[in-house]
C-alpha cells in the first residue's frame, strides 16, 4: 500500500511537452517512501482509494504543484544595508557605493564578526518566510566572509539550516564575490587563496555542492574566474556564475565553456553569449528583485533565450543589499510584469527549471512517478493566481519527502 493518496486535486505537474502547466484536472497523487508512486487522473487509479493507501487525503479542488525551488540566494549574512537603499534612492549607484567601500564589503564586516548562532537565527527567519510560500528547496551561497574561516562558517550554517528548517539546502562557495580589504591591489593573490585553500577545504569538509563567482568590472575578470572554475573542476564541483549584471564581460560564454549549471542575472548578455549557453546546456537564472531594487533599465534578453532555447529559472537573490526579498511568489509577478515572461514560464522557473539550475532535475521540479514527493497545495482557481496575487500567500499545505511540514486551516 502507498503511504498517502491525495484525491480531488488539480495538478500543475510542470512537465513539458503536454498541456499548459502539465495540467491534470481532478487528479490523484500517490506517495510511497517519500517518492511519487502515482500521478494522474482519479479515474485511472488502479483500485478503490481505501485499498490503495494507508491515508487518503481530499484536496477538495485545490491545486497542487511541485515544491518551489529558490535556486539563487545569499540567505546567510550579518548586518543590515537599509542605509544604502536610501542612498540609491538619492541617486547614488550600486557601483559607486561598492567602490566607496560599501555594498558587499559592509556585509562582509558584519558577517565576519557574527557568530554561527547569530547567523543561524537570522537566516532561519528568512527561510521561514520562503517556506510559508511553498519553498521546499533553497540554494544558499557564501561570499560574505572572503576569508577561509568565515566562508566555511557560512557554509556550516547553511548545512545546519537544512537539518533544522525541514527544507532541502544546496550550498555554494562564492569566495570570488568581491575583493576583501586586506587584498586591495592584489586580486590575483586572493584568487590564489580561493583556489589553493577555500575550494579544497570546502570540498574536503563536504560543505559545498557547487562553486560560484562574480564576473564583473567591480568583481573579477574572466581570467581570474577561469582559475576558480579550474580549481572547482579539480575537486569535481560544478560551477555557476554571476554574469553580465552590470556590463558584458564575456562571463556567459565563460560559464558555458566550463559547462556551468547556470549563468545568473544576464541583463547585459550578448547574443553570442546566449548561443554559447544554449550549446552548453547552461540555464539562465533571472533575478527580478535585484533588477527592481537597483532600478536597472536594461532587461535580460528574454526573447533571445526563447529563440535559442535557453531554459529560464527565477530566484529571489535574497541578499542584504540588492535584493532583500523573501517572497518567491513576488518574483513570479515581477518576472511576468518586468521581464515579459508568461505565467507558465515563470512557474516553470521556480520548479522544473530551478531544479535543473541546481542539478536536481532527476529528482525534483516536476510531479512525476519516481521523483521526490515535495508538494504544495494551493487554494487558488488556477496557476495564474500564483503570479497574480501580491502580498498574500494562498499556500495551504507543504509536504517535503511526502511528509507535511506546513499546514494552514
Amino acid at each position: 500500500m502507498w503511504d498517502t493518496l491525495w484525491l480531488e486535486v488539480n495538478l500543475a505537474t510542470m512537465t513539458s511537452g503536454g498541456p499548459p502547466f502539465g495540467e491534470i484536472l481532478d487528479g490523484a497523487v500517490g506517495i510511497e517512501g517519500g517518492r511519487l508512486a502515482f500521478v494522474g487522473p482519479c479515474d485511472r487509479l488502479p483500485g478503490e482509494p481505501g485499498g490503495l493507501a494507508k491515508e487518503v487525503r481530499e484536496g477538495r479542488g485545490c491545486w497542487m504543484t511541485p515544491g518551489l525551488i529558490d535556486c539563487h540566494t545569499h540567505l546567510v549574512y550579518g548586518g543590515n544595508r537599509a542605509g544604502e537603499f536610501e542612498k540609491r534612492l538619492r541617486g547614488v549607484s550600486y557601483e559607486e557605493i561598492a567602490r566607496a567601500g560599501g555594498g558587499i564589503l559592509s556585509t562582509v564586516k558584519a558577517t565576519r564578526t557574527a557568530d554561527e548562532a547569530e547567523l543561524l537565527m537570522s537566516a532561519e527567519e528568512r527561510l521561514a518566510d520562503l517556506r510559508s510560500e511553498g519553498v521546499t528547496t533553497v540554494e544558499i551561497k557564501s561570499g560574505y566572509g572572503l576569508n577561509l574561516e568565515t566562508e566555511l562558517k557560512m557554509l556550516r550554517v547553511a548545512r545546519r539550516l537544512s537539518e533544522r528548517a525541514e527544507v532541502t539546502v544546496k550550498t555554494t562557495l562564492l569566495g570570488a564575490h568581491a575583493l576583501p580589504p586586506e587584498f586591495f591591489g592584489r586580486p590575483d593573490a586572493y584568487i590564489d587563496l580561493i583556489c589553493d585553500e577555500m575550494i579544497p577545504a570546502a570540498a574536503d569538509l563536504n560543505l559545498a555542492d557547487a562553486v560560484d563567482a562574480f564576473c564583473e568590472n567591480i568583481g573579477f575578470s574572466v581570467q581570474q574566474v577561469e582559475r576558480v572554475f579550474q580549481a572547482a573542476g579539480n575537486r569535481n564541483l560544478p560551477v555557476k556564475l554571476h554574469a553580465e549584471q552590470l556590463s558584458d564581460q564575456g562571463g556567459a560564454a565563460l560559464a558555458a565553456r566550463y559547462g556551468a549549471l547556470s549563468a545568473d542575472h544576464l541583463e547585459y548578455v550578448s547574443e553570442a553569449g546566449v548561443r554559447a549557453m544554449a550549446e552548453a546546456g547552461t540555464l539562465a537564472v533571472l533575478l527580478p528583485g535585484a533588477f527592481h531594487m537597483l532600478q536597472e533599465k536594461q532587461k535580460p534578453p528574454v526573447a533571445l533565450f526563447r529563440r535559442h532555447g535557453v531554459p529560464i529559472a527565477l530566484s529571489t537573490d535574497c541578499n542584504p543589499g540588492s535584493s532583500p526579498v523573501t517572497s518567491l511568489l513576488l518574483m513570479l509577478n515581477m518576472a511576468c510584469v518586468l521581464f515579459g515572461l508568461t505565467v507558465e514560464e515563470a512557474l516553470a522557473g521556480v520548479t522544473r527549471e530551478a531544479a535543473r539550475a541546481l542539478g536536481m532535475d532527476r529528482s525534483h521540479g516536476t510531479l512525476e512517478v519516481g521523483k521526490v514527493a515535495d508538494l504544495v497545495l494551493w487554494e487558488i482557481e488556477g496557476p495564474a493566481d500564483l503570479a497574480y496575487r501580491l502580498g498574500a500567500s494562498p499556500c495551504r499545505e507543504v509536504a517535503r519527502n511526502g511528509l507535511t511540514v506546513l499546514r494552514r486551516g
